[in-house]
This record gives structure tokens, C-alpha cells and sequence, in this order.
């Protein structure tokens, strides 16, 4: 997070974590392997802290919600976050299909938020035609915030327009 993908060394990663320089080549060869670690390692919590959050009883419309309010606080952290060091990472490695963890997570998403959005359709807590291209869309509005949101920089407010825009575009009332 300090050093962002390009400029860190092993030698760095063995200082901040203390440890000796055989001991993490023992386990990882490159800091492309750590970093890959780490990618799955933060997919697995943010998976799990999104499912420890939702209710037996929640209706889609909720989940959503919850959804779109995660993913907020995580477009409104300045500081102790990947995303640069994680485009960079991808910016100089070429994944193959099975290494490519950005694409398995947003993939993934696409076909939770897909199912998410039948599910509201069903019960007429939404109202879209085409659940796998709005879902798509969700996730593509989320990736440009987060680019912007490390770049040119994101305010709360046009977060939110954002996240109403998606809301209403389901049929979802304030």
C-alpha cells in the first residue's frame, strides 16, 4: 500500500514484516506471488464480510442496498487500499485465465448482482429486461469510480448520484 506493485522489493516485504529473507522465499519467489496472495486473501474477506452483513429475512432490494453501500465505503478510502498497487500489478503482468483474479471477481460479481437483480424481478421489487447487461453495467460503473476515485478524485455526493442512478434504473424508489 506505502510502495504501491512496481517499487516494492522482497527486501522491503522482509522489513515491514520482519521476517527473514530465506524464510519468505521459502514460500513465495517474487513479489508477483505475494502480491497474488494477497489479491486472494482480500477477495476471500471482502466475500465474507458482505455475507456476514446480509440477514436471513433480507429482501433483494436490501441487499442491493448493502451491496452498493460497501462498495462506497471502500470508493471513499484515501488511505490502506490496493487499488493503485493493483492496477499496476495488472498493468505489468499478463494473466492467464486461471491466474486472473480481477476477472474471476468480477465475473463472480456479475453472476451474484445477475442473480440478485431475477430475484428482485421475481418478487417486482425490480423492474429490468436484461438482468445480465445491467449487472455488467453495475459492476463497470463501480470499476470507472474506482478508478476515478484514485485519480481525478470522487466526492460522497457524486458517489451517491451514481448509486441512485443504479438504484432507479432497477425501478428502485429513495
Amino acid at each position: 500500500m506505502e510502495k504501491g506493485f512496481k517499487r516494492v522489493t522482497m527486501k522491503d516485504i522482509v522489513e515491514a514484516c520482519d521476517i527473514s529473507r530465506g524464510g519468505l522465499y521459502l514460500y513465495f519467489n517474487s513479489t508477483e506471488e505475494i502480491f497474488m496472495e494477497v489479491l486472494r486473501m482480500e477477495s476471500e474477506e471482502t466475500d465474507d464480510v458482505f455475507s456476514g452483513n446480509v440477514k436471513e429475512d433480507s429482501t433483494a432490494t436490501d441487499i442491493l442496498m448493502l451491496f452498493l453501500k460497501e462498495q462506497k465505503k471502500e470508493l471513499m478510502r484515501k488511505k490502506d487500499t490496493l487499488t493503485q498497487a493493483t492496477y499496476e500489478f495488472y498493468f505489468e503482468n499478463k494473466l492467464s485465465k486461471k491466474d486472473d483474479i480481477l476477472k474471476k471477481q468480477f465475473e463472480s460479481a456479475v453472476f451474484v448482482l445477475r442473480k440478485l437483480i431475477e430475484t428482485g424481478v421475481e418478487s417486482e421489487e425490480f423492474y429490468c429486461e436484461d438482468p445480465e447487461r445491467a449487472a455488467r453495467n453495475i459492476m463497470l460503473v463501480l470499476e470507472g469510480l474506482k478508478i476515478s476515485a484514485q485519480t481525478i478524485g470522487v466526492t460522497s455526493e457524486s458517489v451517491d448520484k451514481q448509486l441512485l442512478y443504479i438504484l432507479k434504473s432497477l425501478g428502485v424508489e429513495d
